[in-house]
């Protein structure tokens, strides 16, 4: 086709970059905003137990998958299920018609909106077979990204107030006046939000080596810098105690059962799974290199980050007498107040370094999704990766300006609201809100539940394990209790026979654990499942 140009696809310098460019991928706002607000919601240290044995048993193996995958196919995501299942098979055919069915229903009762999902997904079944959850782990970071760039432009936004000495109130109504007064008007939030959707392209712009994997050094050392900084103010508050004890002191008696159903959630969700992002990653990941030791470090750093999230954030919320139960707010509205309570008159310091760990976790998330768009473009069409950031930054950055007008005011885009009311029949929420509900509740599990059941069942794990093998040595076979006894060497332990190998336990927990995890955590997300 004229036009189009073959790319010869680039990989990572080195195991270091993967690995810093994957945890800042999964590093991002959910680390360092959501994980500190649940854990204040649901309890403290034990919900933090549950959240560490969720990502083990649940995020871990389905990361694996995703790396594999990529690794395996040199692919973008929908390239990757194309190639490894080219053909609707009878699973995807019988599929694709009963979501035809119900669309068909869907429509005689008035539900547009619902229908027309059911019938893409249907379409899509038939015609593209399993290579349509690759679509939708392509299509989830565009959602995702339109209002991601809204919340990293508040960061950079609070960023600039910090230095310029405006986050200087000391009262929950003042600090919900200025955040109110920001998210209203109708210039600076598109201005930052665009700010930042121009950084993220930038990044993506230079490549893998260049952008994504230079940025990821300087941006990923520089974040753990300035939480240790924060760390160490915390815990030299007057009170601070009571906030590390209640982030690393299990009382089970404060943890329901729907903080576990949470505590589920989120660990799928830190990881930045089932949107394609470590799919993409893995494309550029060479065979030499140890999948199952990557995915560990790339879990380890995310989890480390989170839990000195916590610890910058309780012991100072504990101090100034703040409520660690305040939900969402922590962030914007808590956080700058606590600062200021401080009293060694450096609150905009502490203010300011916070929202830069912001903007730096916000960032390194939205480039890796960023690049999932831009991997398609060029696979794909075989374009140039300029033309394909150029392109992709556009159209997010459109949605994006919709989802940041609509978060104080939908009348700013009456014709939007009145055809999401016809097709689904309410719109109570903004774009902004809407967005965030459609990929957490519904696009991620699917794309997260299609990446297990397809490396499980339909790829199969023994085709998996040969790839993970290919720069793994022996890891994949080695027994899990000799590894932790530290006996891996030891000749007699290494020639007695193994049914516990690593390649056994996540073959297992990748066709069984991991999908039934997903799965109820999806029904606990949509609301079907209560305790």
């Amino acid at each position: 086709m004229s036009g189009k140009q073959i790319v010869e696809r680039e990989h990572w310098g080195g195991n270091l970059g993967f690995i810093l460019a994957s945890a800042g991928s999964a590093i991002g706002l959910g680390n360092i905003w959501k994980f500190p607000y649940i854990t204040g919601e649901n309890g403290g240290g034990a919900f933090v137990l549950i959240y560490l044995a969720c990502i083990l048993i649940i995020g871990l193996p389905v990361m694996i998958c995703e790396i594999t995958l990529g690794r395996n196919t040199q692919q973008n995501p929908f390239g990757a299920f194309r190639q490894l299942a080219p053909n609707a098979s009878r699973s995807t055919s019988s599929f694709g018609i009963l979501f035809l069915l119900l669309a068909c229903g869907l429509l005689c009762f008035g539900r547009f909106g619902l229908s027309g999902i059911f019938f893409l997904l249907g379409i899509g079944g038939l015609y593209y077979g399993w290579a349509v959850i690759g679509l939708v782990c392509v299509f989830t970071p565009v959602v995702i990204m339109s209002y991601y760039g809204t919340v990293g432009g508040w960061t950079i936004a609070y960023f600039f107030k910090g230095i310029t000495l405006n986050l200087d109130f000391t009262t929950v109504e003042a600090a919900s006046q200025t955040f109110n007064s920001l998210s209203s008007d109708a210039f600076w939030p598109v201005f930052f939000q665009l700010s930042f959707m121009l950084f993220t392209g930038a990044v993506v712009w230079f490549g893998i080596r260049n952008g994504i994997e230079l940025a990821s050094k300087f941006l990923l050392p520089l974040l753990l810098v300035l939480l240790l900084i924060l760390v160490m103010r915390s815990l030299t508050l007057d009170g601070a105690r009571e906030g590390v004890r209640f982030l690393l002191s299990p009382d089970f008696s404060k943890l329901t059962p729907n903080g576990v159903l949470i505590a589920l959630g989120h660990a799928f969700f830190s990881l930045s799974l089932g949107m394609g992002a470590m799919i993409t990653y893995g494309s550029y990941f060479e065979r030499t290199k140890n999948i199952f030791s990557a995915s560990a470090y790339i879990v380890f750093l995310d989890t480390l980050i989170a839990m000195i999230a916590g610890l910058a954030i309780f012991p100072a919320v504990f101090a100034m007498k703040m409520n660690p139960e305040c939900g969402p707010g922590l962030v914007f509205q808590i956080m700058p107040i606590t600062f200021n309570l401080i009293g060694d008159h450096l609150g905009w310091l502490w203010s300011s370094i916070f929202f830069l760990l912001l903007i730096i976790a916000a960032l390194t998330s939205s480039i890796s999704m960023l690049e999932v768009c831009t991997a398609y473009l060029m696979d794909e069409f075989k374009i140039k990766r300029h033309v394909a950031v150029l392109w992709t930054t556009i159209v997010v950055s459109i949605a994006g300006v919709v989802c940041t007008l609509s978060v104080d005011n939908w009348d700013r885009f009456t014709w939007l609201q009145n055809a999401i009311i016809w097709a689904f029949g309410s719109a109570n929420d903004s774009a902004f809100a809407m967005a965030d509900t459609f990929s957490s509740n519904y696009l991620l599990p699917l794309g997260g539940l299609g990446i297990a059941v397809f490396v499980g069942w339909i790829w199969g794990t023994r085709f998996a394990i040969d790839e993970i093998r290919k720069g793994g040595q022996q890891v994949p076979d080695a027994n899990f209790f000799v590894l932790l006894a530290g006996l891996k060497d030891d000749p007699i332990t290494q020639a007695k026979p193994h049914i516990f190998t690593l390649a056994i336990i996540w073959g297992i927990f990748v066709r069984f654990v991991s999908p039934v995890g997903i799965i109820v955590a999806f029904l606990n997300s949509i609301g079907w499942l209560h305790f």
